[in-house]
């Protein structure tokens, strides 16, 4: 893998494709700190004065964001961002076509707004250009497709019964993975593989590895376009990590790696496993890291159903050059394809705080000298207790609270996030964790209501 990169278009470079497409509506989208995608819409008569960053919206509406006295907020498009959506239905393509830019949100003195998921991703992105890195990332999101009820109620009834690498007519989900790979191949994308995953109704498409902004992007639209695919075709696509019992969830594994000089910095062939002291060092913070780390990748307290033995997911704090059943694994190929796959992340997660604490924790790695521990070849699943402690394998938190008391410990990650993403995301999940830990679950009451 080699990077590359592309100049972004001009103002009124942008005003003129708007022009000639004859797109009707604009749309500026951000994300909020948990992880939801918004937008503000503007017509063609406001296109000139969102392209400035004049647009304003009420931050105090957000979650997260700011105070109703302090409500006003700015959106700062990333001119590199645009693009003309496809039509998805013909009642669409009758209303008009539309258009987006991913913007940053900032105060109406035009300073960044700390709060913005973007800027914490930037923050990093400058610390590393700092150091003399670039990364770049490849990911891996799966996602369900479910049925709906009559009424359009989403249901987890799922779309078919194949598993991984199945055809049709097993696999229903293949035509719609083609529509979902079309639409995003019109919008840039570069698609690397498409198929059916191991659960049934479960589903991943990968595409092109890229710089982490873009990366960060590239998660958030895809995640629209599945979603807006799926609608079309009266099913129910969703992120949820664990919707189902009994069969795999949905991960998002994260292919890491820096680049410096135009080379891959992670690449040695003269180093142990053909991998250069950054890598080593990279992957030591992340280890060292990924007890905090998990409460920004993995989000929900759904998100740690996923994380549990026998379902390929993993548990264990530790990496590999061969197995799968470690948190981090280094993929075969070498040379400038030589990366780091993070097998922790589910795609709940914000991207933007996920690759930035992912990247913080492997720039500490490299500022501290870290050393990991010896690479484990074994299945990890299979190995004692004493075993793991022997090798030093500690476990990932096994719930959310837990997670989120890891990274209110963790000071480098704590820095990376700042004050107020770190206080509004803490208080969030806190509230999460107590409205699960106070409701009454259908599996108690069938465990103990007769029995009791």
């Amino acid at each position: 893998m080699t990077p590359q990169s592309t100049t972004p278009p001009t103002r009124d470079q942008i005003l003129q494709q708007l022009q000639e497409a004859e797109v009707k509506f604009l749309r500026l989208q951000f994300t909020d700190i948990l992880g939801t995608t918004k937008n503000v819409e503007v017509p063609k008569s406001q296109f000139a004065k969102a392209l400035n960053g004049d647009v304003t919206f009420d931050g105090s509406a957000v979650e997260g964001f700011t105070r109703v006295e302090e409500s006003d907020m700015l959106l700062r498009p990333d001119l590199g961002t645009f693009l003309i959506y496809p039509q998805f239905s013909r009642e669409e393509g009758e209303r008009g076509k539309v258009a987006r830019l991913i913007c940053d949100v900032a105060l109406p003195d035009g300073t960044p707004f700390d709060g913005d998921p973007r800027q914490v991703l930037k923050r990093q992105i400058a610390r590393a250009q700092a150091m003399g890195f670039e990364m770049f990332v490849g990911t891996e999101p799966e996602f369900f497709l479910f049925e709906r009820s009559p009424s359009g109620v989403g249901t987890t009834v799922t779309h078919d019964k194949a598993g991984y690498f199945d055809l049709a007519p097993i696999d229903k989900g293949e035509r719609i993975r083609r529509e979902i790979t079309n639409k995003l191949v019109e919008m840039g994308f570069e698609i690397e593989a498409a198929h059916h995953e191991v659960s049934p109704g479960q589903h991943e498409i990968d595409f092109r590895y890229a710089p982490a902004l873009e990366t960060a992007d590239r998660i958030a639209t895809f995640k629209f376009v599945v979603k807006r695919v799926a609608l079309e075709y009266g099913l129910l696509a969703s992120f949820l990590p664990k919707p189902l019992p009994g069969v795999n969830g949905s991960g998002m594994h994260c292919h890491l790696s820096l680049f410096k000089g135009g080379s891959n910095a992670f690449a040695d062939p003269g180093g142990e496993h053909g991998l250069s002291r950054t890598a080593q060092q990279f992957i030591a913070g992340l280890l060292d890291h990924a007890g905090a780390m998990v409460a920004i990748t993995n989000p929900l307290v759904n998100s740690y159903k996923r994380l549990v033995p026998g379902f390929e997911a993993p548990v264990n704090v530790a990496w590999s050059t061969s197995n799968r059943s470690a948190l981090i694994r280094i993929p075969a190929k070498r040379g400038n394809s030589t990366r780091a796959e993070v097998r922790m992340p589910d795609p709940s997660c914000n991207p933007y705080l996920a690759l930035a604490v992912m990247l913080a924790a492997g720039l500490d790695g490299i500022e501290q000298d870290m050393e990991p521990a010896p690479a484990i070849q074994r299945n990890i699943f299979k190995m004692t207790v004493r075993e793991k402690r022997h090798h030093r394998v500690k476990e990932l938190p096994s719930d959310l609270r837990e997670a989120v008391d890891e990274l209110e410990k963790d000071d480098v990650l704590r820095r990376a996030l700042g004050e107020h993403v770190l206080d509004h995301f803490v208080e969030a999940k806190r509230a999460e964790w107590r409205e699960y830990n106070a409701t009454v679950h259908a599996w108690e009451l069938e465990r103990y209501l007769d029995l009791i």
